[in-house]
């Protein structure tokens, strides 16, 4: 798929496609062409600010697909895919055909601030080129966890995904020499240790999990919106609406995004935080069956996430929970949720969302793990389950789960017609143990006996087949 370098149009018309077929060579705003830009004071700064604008763009984007490939939510509505949910996944879907240019984008956009954009404009800061080398480093994170293989430049062949979580980490190591702030730095070494876990590198993903934590044991990072000039996070729209119902036993961290006080409120998404190095810490233990610290880094993020903030009386009295769906979901404190017919009943995973009541969301990271459920399991396996319903509950509505099922993304048609090496690369990675049917999102439900009772227990799916390669990289 080749990318012209129009990405100067791209960023002054915030999000214009970078597909050849969908989007002519040449000069999109005929008053404005590459020279003139850089000839602009302050170009760099417009440059930046389109970059972060589509960058969030893409993120809502991103999380909205990916979350519905996953056991988090289901679509219950008509808008979005329809077909993730099964997960059917073809790579003549326009949402792959998306999502792969949605990487391209974020790295073309980068290359050309870094490329040209800096040497054109001597006022260029140490902090913009951190921002775009992030952004371009985060492409190729994208691509690693989510494509079985893409392209790594503008017209290249398809590479294998560990290929673009190696250049990831090669990109954030670059970037670690613009970085300013304790913050910046802990950020970046937790991408890299996000990258080095997914290729199953448990040396190094231990490392900069610990490089990071040593810089800050609390940063977020996340990107931000502008509802006031249509930057809007789209998964909002769908999970603070009625479109995406999220899994019964996560229902009590719904909506993480929501409007408070403004039609126009768009919430952030969080891309790094520090619970991801504590949850790799602890995953390298039990690879080490070395249950007693892995049992103390758990109650360490437990710790933190009890710190989060909690959004309290929000209104989401519009919430049905059905709201002429395709199914109806539980909507009351009342039930009580099992993860599958061989797990306890458990309470207080349903909020009462009726009018009068208000609701509390914890919207940077959330989870009904205790210390009794950590103390509990007496071998490795158990308490495997326990740390992956922690990372399902932490990154909910973050665009992870997928990753950790183990789900890949094809290379898209158009991809496929152009590129000879992309025919190896054109079927979809879902591993045998996804249950198809959009059966990830069954459940039974009582409503005489409030009782809800999910038909797969995916963490406990992913632990049985932690000696697969697709799911647990430190088991591999």
């Amino acid at each position: 798929m080749k990318i012209y370098r129009y990405a100067l149009m791209l960023l002054l018309t915030a999000g214009v496609s970078s597909c050849e077929l969908l989007q002519p060579d040449g000069i999109v705003n005929p008053n404005v062409d590459e020279e003139a830009f850089l000839a602009t004071p302050n170009a760099m700064t417009t440059w930046v600010n389109g970059a972060n604008s589509s960058f969030a763009t893409i993120m809502g984007s991103y999380v909205e697909l990916t979350e519905i490939l996953s056991d988090n939510y289901f679509n219950n509505y008509s808008q979005s895919s329809k077909v993730f949910d099964f997960p059917t996944i073809l790579y003549t879907d326009v949402d792959v055909t998306n999502l792969q240019r949605y990487v391209g984008t974020l790295r073309e956009t980068a290359n050309q601030g870094l490329n040209v954009v800096a040497k054109a404009d001597n006022t260029t800061t140490d902090a913009q080129k951190f921002n775009l080398y992030y952004i371009k480093g985060y492409s190729y994170l994208l691509a690693g966890e989510y494509f079985v293989g893409l392209p790594i430049e503008n017209g290249g062949e398809v590479k294998p995904w560990k290929e673009h979580l190696n250049l990831a980490i090669s990109t954030f190591t670059e970037s670690l020499q613009y970085a300013s702030s304790a913050d910046d730095k802990a950020f970046i070494n937790t991408l890299m240790a996000r990258a080095y876990y997914r290729l199953g590198d448990k040396t190094n993903a231990v490392k900069y999990a610990n490089a990071a934590l040593a810089l800050s044991t609390n940063f977020v990072k996340q990107v931000v919106f502008d509802g006031n000039n249509g930057v809007n996070n789209s998964m909002q729209g769908y999970i603070y609406g009625t479109n995406f119902q999220p899994l019964p036993r996560l229902d009590f961290l719904d909506p993480k995004y929501f409007q408070k006080s403004s039609a126009y409120e768009q919430r952030a998404i969080s891309i790094a935080k520090a619970e991801e190095p504590y949850l790799i810490l602890a995953e390298a233990s039990l690879a080490d069956n070395d249950l007693t610290t892995a049992r103390n880094t758990m109650k360490s993020l437990l710790t933190l996430v009890k710190s989060r903030a909690v959004q309290t009386e929000v209104n989401d009295q519009l919430e049905g929970r059905y709201n002429g769906g395709y199914k109806k979901y539980p909507d009351s404190s009342d039930y009580k949720v099992a993860a599958s017919a061989t797990d306890p009943l458990r309470s207080n995973l349903v909020l009462d969302r009726k009018a009068p009541n208000l609701i509390s969301i914890p919207y940077i990271s959330g989870t009904s793990v205790t210390a009794e459920m950590i103390d509990a399991p007496t071998a490795a396996d158990g308490l495997l389950e326990v740390l992956y319903l922690m990372r399902q509950e932490i990154f909910i509505a973050e665009g992870r789960r997928a990753a950790d099922l183990g789900i890949r993304l094809p290379v898209c048609e158009t991809e496929a017609a152009n590129t000879p090496s992309a025919s190896n690369y054109i079927t979809a990675q879902i591993p045998s143990f996804i249950p198809l049917n959009q059966d990830m999102d069954a459940f039974d439900m009582d409503a005489t006996a409030k009782t809800v009772v999910i038909k797969y227990n995916m963490n406990k799916v992913i632990v049985s087949n932690k000696s697969s390669e697709y799911v647990v990289p430190f088991s591999n």
